[in-house]
């Protein structure tokens, strides 16, 4: 079952659809409600190599549904230091909750100041409205 429409405040978000959630030197990484709602039922999760590094608004893997195959763009630039194997594993746990069990992973940052470029939720709410 599918998640309710959120997007937490807590978040930075990407025009591409992904969001971050930053502690410290190291950011969560995942995609939106509307990526998943817009993709529907997903079945596979490709995600990069650990220790691998991914460069912001650049693909580092790939989600596919029933209806299509989509690259996870990253918000952020980083060394990736985990992958939720849940998301590998069980794919639906995106689709069911996007934000908490359905991250897909953690980068250590390499350039912090990155995050003054993402979106705050109002911000993606708008942008939304505006596609």
């Amino acid at each position: 079952m599918a998640a309710e429409e959120s997007y937490p405040d807590d978040l930075r978000y990407h025009a591409e659809h992904d969001w971050a959630r930053i502690e410290g030197d190291t950011a969560t990484l995942g995609i939106t409600w509307y990526a998943q709602d817009a993709l529907g039922e997903l079945v596979h999760f490709e995600p990069p190599e650990e220790g691998s590094s991914v460069a912001k608004d650049e693909s580092y893997g790939e989600v596919e549904s029933v209806k299509a195959v989509s690259e996870v763009i990253a918000p952020l630039s980083g060394e990736v230091v985990e992958i939720n194997a849940k998301a590998v594993d069980e794919p639906e746990t995106i689709n069911a909750n996007p934000y908490e069990e359905g991250w897909l992973v953690r980068i250590r940052l390499s350039s912090p100041d990155e995050v003054d470029e993402l979106l705050d939720s109002e911000a993606y709410r708008k942008l939304l409205e505006e596609q």
